[in-house]
């Protein structure tokens, strides 16, 4: 036989991959062609909006976690080596612990990200891929419990809920969370209806993973079934007279299902011991131990509540009727849906009629070829199928009133449009909109075979054709009537997603424009000492080493330190001008700032600031933050007075090791801490109704020789010298003397103050001794 290979060979095997791929198709009923389809559109609809609307991030700043989390996965890393920059570079919600930095957040969700980023360069696929999966795997729930036309209206609802659509949108963990819930019904219920070994395998791996995800919502989803399996094996125990070998066919697939989702339960807790210590305290416990489940003073941050059952029933309330009227499909006309949905199934159950899978066979047909045991076994597997369903919204509902999360979505409880609920809605009920949607397919269904049998009343009255336009009428009403729901119930959040994204395309333009090769941005403190809140671009790489590395905007003595570990990066300020809040119409006017550091023995500053008429008196004043207090000598600030100023004004001043000192207050001289300090410098204008209008500049200063970085202007520093960071934060205020963002200077907007506003700094490094 010759050895040499067949080159039609792989032209062959691609063939019959075809060949089979269409068969496949052939075979495949209209319903599921149309999942699929659905699910392809809802992956597409997703990464567009994840991609536009939520380029930038969302107002849940968790996304920046997860994200950052994804990136330390990939690189091989459970956690950010800081060492002392620990602080500087936090980001938020994750735990400082002698130098590292590790998240709150288990890293499910974030390893399904970094599949995506590394694979396509892009993590938005993978929420096209959940949302997208999150269809299909609820089309095959609901054709499991029930039968496939069931199933494809269910995928519809689901995915049209606007819950399922803006959450399944962003780097949260609720949807992936879910598409793992998701896999373990589908997989559970399939190894009870066909005794499939493999199957129940299939369910204990999603699980785990579900409860190494997220572990109180895996216990919540899972409650109903484990409770079921619980019954089936003591059942079959009991009936096989003991504990026989070999095993119970339910015994052995309840105890594969069990075993598997055990291994990760253990996965879970080594994933504790490595990172908080001991097994059995969770990273978000040791973030916040007063954040989990339970009652009493509950406590994240600065944050405390007394959570009672009182406050638990209310927040609960609010949250579960918010669902059901505005974040499911079409608001309160998909909630009926489901309701009536629900009675349906009920009503049959009850009254023993055969089960929606057994008069509609699974692929649609009337399935009068099914024997009667068939039948009852159907009855009985949709009826405990659904009972389960039912059983996931009760379990759902009690668990999150253990859960004081739901609590702080509702920044007020009356008003469904403020705090995070306004944006996502109750997330942590998001699996609610399962059953929701599975029963809301049963009213589907049953509402398409109540028009069948009109359209046949019908046919016996009147024309066939009229009877059919008929009734093709009173569906394309429906039908547009839904729509029209199902958008105006998308619409209102997704509005709100959009503003806040005009507002972050405005406030990160001077960054987003930026080429940067090794440089180093400071950011303001917006929401306290955290990078990625609110700034969630702004993410650093996992060794702090990359193109940019971004760092918090502290005291001067913080700032050094950073400025000393990174001696060859470029270096920039981001600020903006105006006040960051949540509210979307509030927008800033940022800038980024090249910045170096001047030194010499001395270092020789002017600031010429512009004068508008009728002023009286410009008041020049130099102070430092520390200086005074540390050195206990010394004047508290220096200052003089200019009469009649006209025009502009220029202040000389300078920083030497011995303190700040103004040219025009030879005599006054304020001392700096040699580690690090704030020098100010304010000229105030008065006019002659009192009215004030101030310029404000902030230095950071230090005593050279502490540090590496040396001076651009100097061309080195000295034993006895001064090292100053420049230009300083300026600002300008009206009225006061300190007015913080509301005045930051903005030199390269022409339209952001006033005419005469004029404020120029210039210094150098002096190192004659």
């Amino acid at each position: 036989m010759s050895s040499r290979q067949d080159p039609s060979a792989p032209r062959s095997f691609a063939r019959r991959l075809v060949s089979r791929g269409r068969a496949r198709i052939a075979r495949a009923d209209r319903f599921t062609l149309a999942a699929a389809l659905l699910a392809v559109a809802v992956g597409v609809l997703t990464f567009g909006i994840a991609a536009t609307v939520f380029a930038r991030h969302s107002v849940n700043h968790d996304e920046g976690v997860y994200l950052m989390q994804a990136a330390l996965l990939l690189s091989g890393q459970l956690e950010i080596h800081a060492g002392e920059l620990a602080d500087a570079v936090h980001p938020w919600f994750f735990i400082e612990d002698g130098g590292r930095l590790y998240p709150k957040y288990n890293p499910v969700p974030a390893a399904m990200y970094a599949v995506s980023m590394w694979l396509f360069g892009e993590p938005r696929v993978t929420l096209a891929v959940v949302a997208a999966g999150n269809a299909a795997l609820v089309y095959l729930l609901g054709a499991t419990v029930f039968d496939r036309r069931v199933g494809l209206a269910a995928a519809a609802l689901f995915a049209a809920s606007p819950m399922a659509l803006v959450t399944s949108s962003v780097f949260l963990p609720y949807a992936p969370t879910t598409f793992l819930n998701l896999v373990f019904a589908v997989a559970y219920l399939r190894s009870v209806r066909d005794r499939s070994v493999a199957f129940a395998g299939l369910a204990g791996v999603a699980i785990g993973l579900a409860f190494f995800a997220r572990p109180y919502t895996a216990v919540l989803f899972a409650a109903p079934f484990i409770l079921h399996a619980l019954v089936r094996v003591a059942v079959a125990v009991r009936d096989a007279g003991g504990p026989p070998l070999p095993l119970p066919g339910p015994v052995r697939r309840h105890g594969l299902t069990a075993l598997f989702g055990t291994l990760f339960v253990g996965v879970t807790l080594a994933y504790n011991f490595r990172m908080t210590g001991s097994p059995l305290t969770f990273p978000y416990e040791a973030f916040a131990p007063m954040d989990g489940p339970g009652f009493g003073e509950r406590r994240i941050l600065g944050h405390t509540e007394e959570y009672t059952p009182e406050l638990a029933l209310r927040s609960n309330g609010y949250a579960l009727w918010y669902l059901a009227t505005r974040w499911v499909v079409a608001g309160p006309l998909g909630t009926l849906l489901a309701l009536a949905g629900g009675g349906a199934a009920a009503r049959r159950w009850l009254s023993g009629r055969p089960a929606l899978g057994a008069s509609a066979g699974s692929d649609g047909s009337d399935g009068t070829d099914r024997n009667d045991a068939d039948a009852r076994a159907m009855r009985r597997f949709e009826r405990t199928a659904g009972l389960l369903l039912v059983g996931v919204v009760v379990a759902v509902v009690l668990g999150n009133l253990f859960f004081w999360g739901t609590n702080n979505l509702l920044a007020t409880f009356s008003d469904p449009t403020d705090g995070l609920v306004a944006g996502f809605g109750p997330f942590y009920h998001f699996d609610l909109l399962v059953p929701l949607s599975v029963f809301g397919g049963v009213a589907v269904a049953a509402g398409g075979r109540g028009l069948s049998r009109l359209r046949a009343r019908l046919s016996s009255r009147i024309p066939r054709r009229t009877a059919r336009a008929a009734v093709v009428a009173v569906a394309a009403l429906a039908l547009l009537g839904g729509a029209l729901g199902a958008a105006a119930a998308v619409e209102a959040p997704l509005d709100r997603h959009a503003a806040h994204a005009d507002k972050y395309e405005t406030a990160y333009e001077p960054v987003e424009s930026a080429t940067f090769d090794d440089d180093l941005v400071f950011v303001p403190t917006s929401y306290g000492e955290w990078l990625h809140h609110p700034f969630q671009p702004f993410r650093n790489d996992p060794g702090l080493d990359g193109e940019v590395v971004y760092a918090l905007d502290r005291d001067p003595v913080e700032d050094f330190a950073v400025i000393d570990a990174y001696p060859d990066r470029d270096l920039h300020r981001y600020a903006y001008q105006g006040e960051w809040t949540p509210d979307p119409d509030r927008h800033v006017d940022p800038k980024l700032e090249p910045l170096d550091v001047r030194a010499g023995a001395r270092v020789d500053a002017t600031t010429t600031v512009g004068i508008p008429e009728r002023v009286e008196t410009a008041q020049i004043r130099v102070e430092t933050v520390r200086g005074a207090a540390d050195e206990g000598t010394g004047d508290e600030f220096a200052r003089y007075v200019v009469n009649d100023p006209d025009g502009s004004l220029s202040v000389d001043w300078s920083v030497g090791p011995d303190g700040v000192r103004l040219a025009g207050a030879p005599n006054a001289t304020v001392p700096i801490a040699p580690e690090g300090d704030e020098a100010i410098v304010t000229v105030t204008l008065v006019d002659p109704t009192g009215s004030t209008f101030t310029y404000r500049q902030e230095a950071a200063v230090r005593a050279a020789g502490g540090g590496e970085a040396g001076g651009s202007e100097a061309g080195g520093t000295a034993d006895a010298g001064v090292e100053v960071v420049w230009p300083p934060e300026r600002s300008v205020c009206r009225l006061v003397t300190e007015c913080g963002t509301e005045g930051t200077y903005l030199p390269e907007d022409p339209d952001a103050h006033a005419e005469w506003v004029v404020f120029e700094t210039r210094a150098d490094g002096v190192d004659d001794r």
